[in-house]
């Protein structure tokens, strides 16, 4: 079957796209803007590159309301911090997801706390294990009701416990626990992981494979 998505309705096109590609990484997203700070959740999202370190995130807007506080707050000030999601905070994410009136706390609503930023005015989440500081570097409207913005990662904050050598940057993935998107109302763990180490030319040629 081959659909083509110029002459699909939108939500075909979505349901095609987020029922695929799956996990999807979670970037809970802490803004402030005129009416105090926001936070939602995002699964369009990933990491960009590291030189410089930079993330993008889609942000879709409802054809009636326009954006949600927390993505118009990224448009407007160009400040946002990406929160990654242990398993343990899902409820509390699901409830930032809500479709809250303008200008309401989520982070409230959720019982977060929030820490400090060093580098930017919107807070992080307290029990999050790992947070980037982001600024964003360019934003390109791809549609009418949706944006993507490439930010770049001005400090990443981890949670002593996840590093088995801080010089060394070397993070204890599998006990950072996080979860990820699939499509509708499923999520998926990340523990299920399996190790396929990359080929090299030298070693296809001495195996006779090329």
């Amino acid at each position: 079957m081959r659909y083509d998505l110029d002459q699909v309705p939108t939500p075909i096109a979505y349901k095609l796209l987020a029922a695929t590609v799956v996990p999807r990484p979670i970037a809970w997203v802490v803004t402030r803007g005129a009416q105090g700070v926001n936070a939602a959740p995002y699964s369009f999202f990933n990491v960009m590159g590291s030189a410089p370190p930079t993330v993008a995130l889609g942000l879709l807007a409802d054809p009636e309301r326009g954006f949600k506080d927390s993505a118009a707050n990224i448009l407007e000030t160009g400040e946002f911090v990406v929160n990654l999601v242990p398993e343990r905070l899902v409820e509390a994410m699901n409830l930032t997801a809500a479709d809250a009136p303008r200008g309401v706390d989520e982070l409230a609503l959720a019982g977060l706390a929030t820490l400090p930023s060093q580098h930017i005015a919107p807070p992080r989440i307290a029990e999050s294990p790992v947070a980037f500081e982001c600024r964003t570097l360019s934003s390109v409207v791809t549609g009418p009701c949706q944006t993507v913005v490439i930010g770049r990662v001005l400090a990443v904050h981890i949670e002593d416990r996840y590093l088995l050598d801080p010089d060394r940057a070397w993070v204890d993935t599998d006990a950072l626990d996080l979860v990820a998107r699939s499509y509708g109302s499923d999520y998926i763990r990340s523990h299920d992981t399996f190790k396929l180490d990359r080929p090299t030319w030298a070693g296809l040629k001495a195996e006779g494979k090329v």
